[in-house]
C-alpha cells in the first residue's frame, strides 16, 4: 500500500471510529485512540525512503511555455497537415496569401505572411490582420495590397491552393518563427519596380517576391 493510501485508510478508520463511539466515550479515550493511530502512521512513514517522501510532497513540474512551432518550408510538410478553418482574421490572412502569393514557393509564401504580421506589429500600421490587409482598399493607388483594389472579384477558384495558404496562415498566427525576411514590411514581385524600392533596404528574395525593410524614421530625417 502506498503512503497516500495508507494515510487515507488511517484517517478514514479514525473518522468511522469517532463517529460511532464519540457519544459513548470520554474525550481522553478519543485522544488516546488518535495518538495510537498517529503512532501507527509514523511507524509506516519511517519505512519510506526520503526520495519517495519528496515525490509525495513535491508538485509535478508543469511547463508554462508553449513549445515553439516547428516549420519546414516545403510543400510536403504542408501536405501532411490537416485542413484548417478559422475566424475572420484567419480568413483575411488566408485570402491575402491566396491572391498575393498562392503560386509562390513555400518560403515565398511564408515570407509574404511575415510582412503582413510585421505590419500588424508595427506602430506605423493598423493593429489587426484584416485592417492591415484592407488599408486603403477602394482608393486608387492607396491600397496596400493590389488584389484589394484591382477591380476583380475575390473568388477562390483553386481549392488546393486555398488549403495550402490556409495552413500557412494558421502556422504564422500560431507563432511560427518569422526568420525569413528580417523584419520586412514591404515586398513587390519582379514584374514591377516601385519607386520606394530604391530607398528601402532590400533584405531577401524568395521566388518572384523581393522583400524590403522600411527605414526607421528619426528626428534628423
Amino acid at each position: 500500500m502506498g503512503v497516500t493510501s495508507m494515510r487515507k485508510a488511517l484517517f478514514l478508520g479514525l473518522a468511522i471510529w469517532a463517529a460511532t463511539y464519540s457519544q459513548a466515550i470520554s474525550q481522553e479515550a478519543v485522544e488516546s485512540r488518535l495518538s495510537t493511530l498517529l503512532g501507527q502512521e509514523r511507524s509506516a512513514l519511517a519505512g519510506v525512503s526520503s526520495n519517495e517522501l519528496n515525490a509525495l510532497v513535491t508538485p509535478e513540474a508543469r511547463s508554462t511555455d508553449a513549445a515553439p512551432q516547428t516549420v519546414t518550408y516545403s510543400n510536403a510538410f504542408l501536405a501532411e497537415l490537416p485542413p484548417v478553418e478559422g475566424g475572420a482574421q484567419w480568413r483575411c490572412f488566408a485570402e491575402a496569401l491566396y491572391f498575393e502569393a498562392r503560386g509562390e514557393t513555400t518560403e515565398g509564401l511564408f515570407a509574404v505572411g511575415e510582412v503582413i504580421l510585421n505590419r500588424v506589429d508595427s506602430n506605423a500600421y493598423p493593429d489587426t490582420l484584416c485592417n492591415v490587409i484592407n488599408q486603403g482598399t477602394g482608393r486608387k493607388y492607396a491600397c496596400q495590397f493590389t488584389y484589394t483594389c484591382d477591380g476583380l472579384p475575390e473568388t477562390i477558384n483553386e481549392p488546393r491552393a486555398w488549403k495550402r495558404v490556409g495552413k500557412v496562415a494558421q502556422l504564422l498566427m500560431d507563432g511560427a518563427p518569422r526568420k525569413l525576411t528580417n523584419g520586412a514590411t514591404h515586398y513587390h514581385t519582379t514584374a514591377v519596380n516601385p519607386s520606394w524600392s530604391r530607398r528601402y533596404p532590400k533584405v531577401a528574395q524568395y521566388g518572384v517576391h523581393v522583400f524590403y525593410r522600411q527605414p526607421t524614421r528619426t528626428a534628423s530625417n
